[in-house]
């Protein structure tokens, strides 16, 4: 295959795919790493595909006022039955009478369905999740000024003085594009400076991260180290070795039965 036209196939992949490994890329390319190596780091320089360790991310167009990441609609529809059975776990470690922090999210806004009866008080920066939790629930609802950037359901301040410096809580939940040793990861830095914001008002950090979120290549801009989180909850897909390396690192690891939630 010339040059050409195996680099236009590379792209396609990786507009089909999100992201691929170079490994990956072996196979559907059927060329050798070094060649695809090298395409890679050719496409990266014409600003049409970003490198990453190991392999490369999709460059989705530019849009206007938009951010890096996957659309909210499509996050809810992956791994569906994984998340809500993480994000039940997560709704029952919340207390009647506690100021509790739910971050914008796909599996972090499937936690608004199991707080129907409780008594929170509840600052989020998901619209969505304000919205169910108003109309379907009593508790108190708190939202951060800002810009409401709808693909990816979140609500983010340009602003260091805001509303959410008026407020503290006793836990934060919060998903992350991907989990790594070197910690949370997501992919716009306007999100990881949202992110930062609404944890230095939290006391506990609880993530909620189903296993495919250990394999993701599509986030490289770190949020916070693994030792700033006291919980993660996890579905049964967890390897042992990333378990035993997050507990090494002090974090509680909750591991919920994905088969037991309707797909």
């Amino acid at each position: 295959m010339i040059n050409h036209m195996r680099r236009k196939k590379l792209l396609k992949t990786l507009a089909e795919r999100g992201s691929a490994t170079v490994a990956e890329l072996e196979g559907v390319l059927n060329a050798s790493a070094a060649t695809i190596r090298r395409d890679i780091a050719v496409l990266a320089v014409n600003g049409q595909l970003v490198k990453m360790h190991g392999g490369a991310r999709h460059l989705a167009p530019d849009k206007p006022g938009g951010l890096v990441g996957t659309n909210f609609w499509e996050n809810m529809a992956l791994h569906s039955g994984r998340k809500r059975a993480i994000a039940r776990r997560a709704a029952a470690l919340c207390l009647d009478g506690e100021t509790v922090i739910i971050n914008g999210g796909s599996t972090t806004h499937m936690m608004a369905a199991h707080l129907t009866e409780s008594q929170l008080t509840i600052l989020t920066n998901s619209f969505f999740t304000a919205q169910e939790l108003l109309t379907q629930s009593r508790n108190e609802i708190l939202l951060p000024g800002g810009k409401v950037y709808r693909e990816q359901d979140v609500i983010v301040s340009p602003f260091d003085n805001d509303v959410i410096q008026n407020h503290y809580a006793s836990k934060m939940f919060i998903g992350a594009a991907a989990v790594s040793p070197l910690g949370l990861l997501e992919s716009d830095p306007l999100l990881v400076r949202a992110e930062i914001k609404l944890m230095k008002q939290a006391d506990e950090l609880i993530v909620l991260a189903d296993s495919s979120k250990f394999q993701s290549r599509r986030a490289g801009l770190i949020v916070c180290p693994l030792s700033r989180v006291g919980t993660l909850i996890t579905d049964s897909g967890i390897s042992a070795e990333t378990s035993d390396m997050l507990r090494a690192q002090g974090i509680e690891v909750i591991v919920v039965d994905a088969e037991a939630e309707p797909s």
